[in-house]
């Protein structure tokens, strides 16, 4: 399994050779000051391939600050870029600095940009060229010092063929680009990316979950994947939480993403596995029961003490057999 503590910076996972050279042009972006324009569907690590490019650049200690452009009304996207001074609005009760001077010295990522308004991309246009800023109100400009990297979902020359997005403004962020691949592009790469999820969600939950079935990766293999990686996180968490056993079964994704005919073949549970956690039920009933002692624990369940230990040595319950050795 792909231990998540070894990448602390939670870069992108994958061998297959559109990941390989997604690295490599990673590589390429990262020493430089240039902007950056990342393209690719949404849930495919496009921030997570700005901060891979950080991480490598000139300014891997700068200030980091990420923009939802989508989530910002048509109101408040000056307010919000450049910082607006007291008074310079009602409701402007306090100076607010504003995410371009959050960045100064290191990365502005601004992602969805493509739903940034005529007006607000005017206004970045300006920024990007003179390399200063207004605030609202303000009486005079503020030099920055940036490197801008941006996202989109959208196809922006079509946005700039349908009067959406200006040419200039596209060219000025099309400096270098990259495209972030759909998982159903990659799916060589799908068995690493589950085994990831599911050692992290395990640990996150206290759980003790060793693997994944073939019938499971065979279902997640044949998903079209619409959310990409972000969708199938999602799954691996509830699968992880939702799971009794130490692997990850059928039954334990969601149920409209199994396929009709697996539905109700998943239902039956295997036969080792419903015996395993049974005996491992009744083994802490019984030391419930006895307050702890395994020797009369033992003897409620009709086990030899040496086969009591075995069975909880097979079971996997090192808890109770820690309580065995401390009192032997």
């Amino acid at each position: 399994m792909i231990d998540p503590e070894a990448f602390p910076h939670n870069l992108l996972i994958g061998k297959s050779e559109l990941m390989l050279e997604l690295a490599r042009s990673i590589d390429k972006a990262a020493p430089a000051d240039s902007t950056v324009l990342i393209q690719g569907e949404s849930g495919t690590g496009k921030e997570l391939v700005a901060r891979s490019i950080v991480a490598k650049s000139r300014r891997p200690r700068g200030p980091f600050v990420a923009v939802n452009c989508a989530g910002l009304p048509d109101t408040l996207v000056e307010s919000e870029l450049f910082g607006h001074e007291k008074g310079a609005f009602t409701g402007a009760d306090r100076q607010k600095t504003g995410k371009f001077e959050l960045a100064h010295g290191g990365t502005l990522f601004l992602d969805e940009i493509g739903e940034l308004s005529l007006a607000a991309q005017a206004t970045l246009l300006r920024a990007l060229q003179e390399r200063e800023i207004d605030r609202l109100g303000g009486s005079r400009p503020i030099r920055i010092d940036i490197r801008l990297i941006a996202a989109t979902h959208r196809d922006l020359q079509q946005l700039i063929a349908a009067g959406r997005f200006r040419e200039d403004l596209y060219y000025r962020l099309k400096v270098f680009t990259l495209r972030t691949p759909a998982l159903r592009e990659r799916l060589e790469d799908l068995p690493g990316l589950v085994y990831f999820f599911v050692v992290k969600y395990a640990r996150q939950a206290n759980r003790h979950v060793r693997d994944v079935s073939p019938e499971v990766l065979s279902i997640l293999r044949r998903h079209h994947w619409p959310g990409n990686v972000r969708e199938l996180e999602n799954v691996i968490c509830r699968a992880v939480l939702a799971g009794e056993s130490d692997i990850v079964q059928i039954g334990d994704l969601p149920e409209d993403f199994v396929p009709a005919h697996h539905r109700s073949a998943s239902k039956v549970r295997n036969y080792y596995i419903t015996m395993d956690e049974t005996a491992r039920q009744l083994c802490r009933d019984a030391f419930a029961a006895a307050r702890g002692n395994y020797r009369v624990a033992a003897k409620m369940l009709g086990l030899h003490q040496k086969s009591m230990h075995r069975l909880l040595k097979k079971l996997g319950l090192d808890d109770l057999l820690d309580t065995i050795n401390g009192s032997t």
